[in-house]
């Protein structure tokens, strides 16, 4: 829904969107921390992280919304997916949550899948897909800074909180230089952008509070099926069958994941 808005927000500067999609997220995020009676002030050594975790969002944030405006739906969100991909790498350097042999094949098999989507070459399509790629990688460091977080007793929403205002002051400048006026629609589109990140902002942060980024990449694909019928109803948009086989590739590696993830753990417990 989020990307949907995005896309029926028009012919807006990526700044302007992105501030109006971090501020009400900033916003629902101050009012859940105010009735939790948590503080906005972070725990002790979590700067760091925090300013890890806003700094790569933000910058995926920017690619993922630049995507969303020159591709096809379904293309950009893929992309953007492959960010628990990404995490698995970033966890090993960030975490020392080592990968096995199987599951850092998953990540290659992954970005081959991103490939047939990208579709390198000199074409004018490949680089908003590379930059939606880059979104994505973006996305895979902020979240396993997320994991990071909380993993030091980091509050959910403080963390939504502190993204999502330090995403808001790093868009206020660029918007203030090119500022372009709205109509209603535009506004209520934007908002509706906000809203939707928002929900899905404490969602995915619940997520990886409570699970290794391998095992939880599976249900974070159902974006894919949402994007694709949302962008096929609402703006006609149709994949190429390059894209579609790169879904297909992406998805089944991310199902396969799951169920082999599942399957070690059960064998895990079963040795303890």
């Amino acid at each position: 829904m989020m990307s949907t808005f995005v896309r029926l927000a028009g012919d807006l500067p990526v700044f302007q969107k992105s501030f109006f999609r971090n501020v009400v997220a900033m916003a629902v995020a101050a009012v859940v921390l105010l009735r939790e009676g948590v503080g906005f002030r972070w725990e002790k050594g979590s700067l760091p992280l925090l300013l890890l975790r806003s700094v790569c969002g933000t910058l995926g944030i920017f690619c993922n919304f630049y995507a969303i405006d020159h591709l096809v739906l379904a293309d950009a969100n893929i992309l953007n997916k492959m960010s628990p991909f990404f995490a698995i790498l970033f966890s090993l350097v960030l975490l020392k949550e080592r990968a096995n042999a199987v599951q850092y094949l998953a990540v290659l098999a992954a970005f081959g899948g991103s490939m047939l989507i990208v579709k390198p070459g000199f074409s004018s399509a490949a680089f908003p897909a590379l930059i939606g790629l880059l979104g994505g990688m973006g996305a895979g460091a902020a979240y396993t800074a997320v994991r990071a977080l909380t993993k030091k007793g980091e509050k959910s929403a403080r963390i939504v909180f502190f993204f999502s205002a330090f995403s808001t002051l790093a868009c206020l400048p660029f918007m203030l230089l090119d500022f372009h006026p709205m109509t209603a629609g535009q506004v209520a589109c934007l908002l509706g952008a906000g809203g939707a990140a928002a929900l899905g902002q404490f969602g995915v942060t619940l997520a990886y509070a409570h699970a290794p980024a391998k095992e939880i990449s599976v249900f974070d694909y159902t974006q894919v099926l949402f994007s694709a019928l949302l962008g096929y109803f609402l703006f006609r948009q149709i994949p190429d069958g390059w894209s579609v086989l790169g879904y297909l590739v992406i998805c089944g590696v991310s199902v396969g994941m799951f169920f082999y993830n599942r399957t070690l753990e059960s064998r895990e417990q079963a040795r303890g």
